[in-house]
This record gives C-alpha cells, structure tokens and sequence, in this order.
C-alpha cells in the first residue's frame, strides 16, 4: 500500500481516463511484484482492455511525451513527469501470444480477460495485477503464495507456457539468480525435456537472457540450471563441456566449478573495486578456461592444458560472435581470455621494468579489467599459495603505478609519432613508416622514455642498418 500511495499520482489520473473511456487499467507483473517486495522503481508496467490505438490516445491526453514502441505487440510508452518524479509507462493491451513450431516470433493476438492475460505471463510471481479504479489485488494463479516461498513456478503447465515462449526456459534461470528463488521440480523438468525448443528462438533474444543472467548479483545458480537442464548446450556449449572428468588422482581442479567461482571473485572485486556491473569482466571470467577441453593431454602422471589461453580465446571470440554480443564486448572478451595467464611469469620470478611496460601495453584499455580477471582467477584453497599469489599481484600493481607515475605507460607511445617518423627520415606515408614505429615503440618499452633528440639519431642509425 505504501508503494502504491507513492506513485498514486500517476495511476489516479491514468485510471480516471481509461475508466471514463470505458476501459479496465491494471498495475501488472514486475511492477507488483517490486511493489510486494519493497522496492518499486520509476519503471510500471499496465495492461488494458484497449486496443493499441486507443491506447495511444488516451496516453497523449495524459502526457505529451508518447511513443508507439511496440504496437504491432500491443505496447505503447510514455513518460510522465511530476515535480522532480519523471515515470516511464508501458501500457499493452491483454494479450494471448503464442509461438508455433517452426517460427522464431511470438505470434500477437489480442485478449479480452485480465485472467486470460495474466495466465500467459511467464510466471506466477509475475502473474499478478492491481485493478487501478477498484484498488481490488487479482491474483487467480497464487503469485503471492509463491513470492513469499520463494518459488517459480509458471502460472498454466509448464509444457504449455514454454511451448508459447521457450525463452522463458532461460527466464527462469535468470529470476532464480535475481531473486534468489527455487525453481519448482516440475519447471525443471520440463526445461530439461524442452532445452532444444529453444533454439527457435532468435539469437539477439537469447543473448538479452543470458546478458541479464550474468548481470544478477548472484549468476551462479542461474548458469547451474542452464547447465543441468541441457540448456546450456543448445546456445553456450562450451559451459558445461568444462565439466571435465576428473582422474582417480585428482590431478587439476573441477574446471566447471573453478570457472563459477572465479565468476563469484570477479563480481565481488567489481564491487570492492567501484565498478558497476560489467559484462565484459563476467564473460571473461566465466569463459576464461574454455580452451581447456580442448587442450587437455596427460602427460605421464600430469595433466597439461598447454596453449588453452590462445585456443580459449579463438573460442569465445566465435561463440559470442554467435551470440551477436557487440563487436566492442567480442573483442575485450578476446583480449582478457588470451592474456589472462600473463601474471603466472609475474609470480614465478622478478620481472624487468620493460616486462612490466609490456604487460600495460598489450592490456591496454582492458587492464583493469584484466587486474580483476588475475585476482579472481586464484582459487587455490592453499592459504600460503593464496596469499603469495595475491601478494605478488599486488606488488606488479604497485610497479605498475609507479612507472605509470613516471612515464605515464598506461598511454604508451613510441618516442616520436608518425609525422615526426617521416620529417627525420624524408620519407613520405608508407609500411615503412609504420616499421619505424614499432621499432620506437619496442626500444621504449624494453628501455622507457629517452629526449627526443636521442630518439632521433636511434631511428637515423636503424634506418642507416635498414637500408644498408
């Protein structure tokens, strides 16, 4: 009721004219749900009797900011503002979609009950609605039993609900990491009876689920039933093929379970460190491992994953590729995988300072995140092997932002740039040209920074050798 009085100036007016336009108004699905659990947000979400159109109208009466950004679905927004409260609207009609065997798209059709609409919302704690003009709770499906036990569970079969929308299959993953719920036996049952039905799903709405999941503050029992379920294997299959089997001697760590709690690590140091939740650092941490299936050798008593991080990083770049992640994501993700075993050569021995610039240079805009990745990546329940590694990744920051201090190697350059290359040697734009950087470039990272003058006679005597 509180929730409900704090945002009484907005449902009161919206109420009033879909009332005296002869339509019902709902308050429906996540917005009940937040308002039963204390934490509302500026985001509400309605459903109505009216048809889009009328809808549209009647929501350009009640505030200029309108846009239509779903009607072909039924749905259409708005903003409102009150004082220094601005609330954004979606309204949609009662619905009733389905999906048919062979297509990738919910076919829309129109409902005409708000039972009938509720009963095809994907789950129960969901599947609950506040008439606007009565204040009357409609709750035909026992959402709010549900919420208080902590339960999902889908408010018709879930065979039915998951054949209508198989990505709510991955919902369920992703409210049970969200919210902390259990996922009832009977939907888990059938998510594992149905895990290929998924695949008529499109990739970009299978993406959303899995890019939601991962940006929960607790991922880990999500991933799980993706795992359990065969999930998983239709649209991330290099996941569970992390389960490796482990030989009667236990020579390497569960990869599976390794790679979950690096994720763990990884979203606390984002916290500790005052980052927001960042999906670039989750993709890494959860996939850094995944060349290991493919790497795996027994050498005598040992086993060797030789190269995985260079074969991982060919294999994340192709399946987020394939999960239509950006093309900025894909590359990061890449980049962290390959280097995320660079800090070992750290750990076994004292670098150089240009071993340490090196390390910057090839991070680049990804060192930070790469800090996170190499701290996270220590599991070892070894407290002496913990302690020495983390206190050898503090000393590689602490050099790191010392040269950083003294030469700026976050930003690293050569000690002349592409004009000043050309105007020492006459030359005109070329490969040649860019030969020179990289030799600048190597020379200041293997020796730091010199004046400009001693950079000029280095690049006339390699250019005297090179045409030599």
């Amino acid at each position: 009721m509180q929730e409900l009085l704090r945002i009484a100036p907005v449902i009161d007016d919206l109420g009033r004219l879909f009332g005296e336009a002869g339509h019902s108004l709902y308050l429906v699905g996540g917005s009940v749900r937040d308002a039963l659990l204390g934490r509302l947000g500026h985001d509400l979400d309605f459903t109505t009797s009216a048809r889009p159109d009328e809808t549209h109208a009647l929501l350009k009466a009640f505030t200029p900011a309108t846009w239509d950004i779903g009607r072909d679905f039924g749905t259409i927004g708005a903003i409102k503002r009150d004082g220094d409260q601005e609330w954004q609207i979606e309204v949609t009609t009662f619905r009733a979609d389905v999906y048919r065997s062979e297509s990738r798209k919910p076919e829309v059709a129109f409902g005409d009950t708000i039972e009938g609409d509720l009963i095809r919302r994907d789950f129960t704690v969901n599947a609950m609605a506040i008439d606007i003009a009565s204040r009357a709770f409609v709750d035909p499906y026992g959402g709010l039993e549900d919420l208080a036990d902590g339960l999902i569970r889908t408010p018709s079969t879930p065979e039915r609900s998951f054949s209508d929308d198989p990505l709510r299959m991955l919902r369920a993953a992703r409210f049970a990491s969200r919210l902390g719920f259990s996922v009832v036996p009977e939907v888990v049952a059938a998510m594992t009876d149905m895990a290929e039905r998924i695949s008529i799903v499109s990739v970009e709405r299978i993406q959303g689920e899995l890019t939601g999941l991962l940006l929960t503050d607790s991922p880990r029992e999500g991933l799980d039933l993706l795992v359990r379920t065969g999930l998983a294997d239709q649209f991330l299959p290099e996941l569970p093929a992390l389960k490796l089997e482990i030989d009667e001697h236990a020579h390497h760590k569960d990869v599976y379970e390794h790679s979950l709690t690096v994720l763990d690590q990884a979203i606390e140091l984002e916290k500790a460190r005052g980052h927001e939740p960042d999906i670039v650092n989750r993709l890494a941490a959860l996939l850094h491992d995944i060349g290991k299936p493919a790497t795996r050798r027994f050498e005598g008593p040992k086993v060797t994953f030789h190269h995985h991080d260079l074969v991982g990083a060919k294999l994340v770049r192709k399946r987020l590729k394939a999960l239509a992640y950006p093309g900025a994501v894909v590359k990061s993700v890449e980049k962290l995988v390959e280097l995320h075993l660079r800090f070992h050569g750290y750990s076994d021995g004292e670098w150089s300072d240009s071993a340490v610039r090196r390390y910057v240079r090839d991070a680049g805009d990804e060192l930070e995140r790469l800090h996170m990745l190499t701290r996270a990546d220590c599991t070892t329940r070894n407290r002496q092997r913990a302690t020495r590694l983390r206190r050898a990744y503090e000393e590689l920051e602490w050099r790191i932002d010392e040269l950083a201090a003294q030469e700026e190697i976050r930003s690293l350059r050569p000690h002349l740039d592409g004009t000043q290359i050309m105007a020492v040697l006459g030359i005109g734009a070329g490969p040649e040209v860019g030969e020179a950087y990289r030799f600048l470039l190597e020379h200041r990272t293997e020796h730091g920074p010199i004046p400009e003058e001693d950079a000029e006679a280095l690049l006339r005597d390699w250019w005297a050798a090179r045409q030599g």
